[in-house]
């Protein structure tokens, strides 16, 4: 049986954990203390993301995108192949060497991605980013976590609290999306979402993208009114 071998280590700002990126054999994921964050054995999900946002955005001349979380780049890569050439994409990743990872060993997987024109890259919180900013984005995508709460970091529940949320809304240009990708549903949350303004639609999307296997959840939450 094939071992994982450690690549690299990287502590959470603001966080507790410690994020350590591994290979076995052809295969890479980036596991929290025993758990597997996200890898590329399973993609699908994370890539649906973005295309489940894209399918309802297709009438936007010039979208602009606001990903938060880099990862492994598949929600990223599946946004610049489905919002088209006159995209404006921005990334915000708090951890400075998941985007070393990126352009180092993870290199072959995310490609050119970083490099696109379309793409700006944000060295710090997406929340900070999101207040503030005043109808700028047709969608945000989140993937900071393993869902609507805080794993690595206590600071991202405020993502998704009431305020959190509130000021997504108020990002969002008219009839943008807020997409929040989840490892597991939280019906509570969903229910919060709508408390705060928004219609709110729910995905169960197979982890490998394709028949079968394990689940999770995209919400897609588009203003009221």
């Amino acid at each position: 049986m094939i071992r994982w071998v450690e690549l690299g280590t990287a502590r959470v700002p603001g966080g507790t954990g410690e994020l350590r990126l591994r290979q076995r054999g052809t295969e890479f994921a980036i596991f929290a203390g025993a758990d597997e964050l996200m890898g590329t054995r399973l993609s699908g999900s994370e890539e649906a993301l973005a295309t489940l946002t894209a399918d309802r955005l297709q009438d936007r001349a010039r979208p602009a995108i606001l990903i938060g979380g880099l990862g492994m780049g598949f929600t990223l890569r599946a946004a610049l192949a489905r919002f088209g050439p006159r995209a404006s994409v921005t990334v915000a990743e708090l951890v400075p060497e998941v985007v070393d990872w990126a352009r180092g060993p993870l290199a072959g997987i995310h490609g050119d991605s970083l490099s696109d024109p379309r793409v700006a890259l944000h060295l710090g919180d997406v929340g900070e980013l999101i207040a503030g900013a005043a109808a700028r984005y047709d969608a945000i995508l989140l993937d900071v976590d393993n869902g609507p709460a805080g794993l690595m970091r206590a600071a991202n529940d405020d993502l998704y609290d009431a305020l959190g949320l509130s000021e997504a809304r108020a990002a969002l240009r008219p009839g943008g999306i807020l997409a929040i990708w989840s490892a597991a549903p939280e019906p509570a949350f969903a229910r919060r979402l709508g408390s705060v303004g928004f219609r709110v639609e729910e995905h169960r999307v197979r982890a490998n993208g394709r028949n079968s296997g394990p689940r999770h959840v995209v919400w897609l939450a588009t203003p009221k009114g």
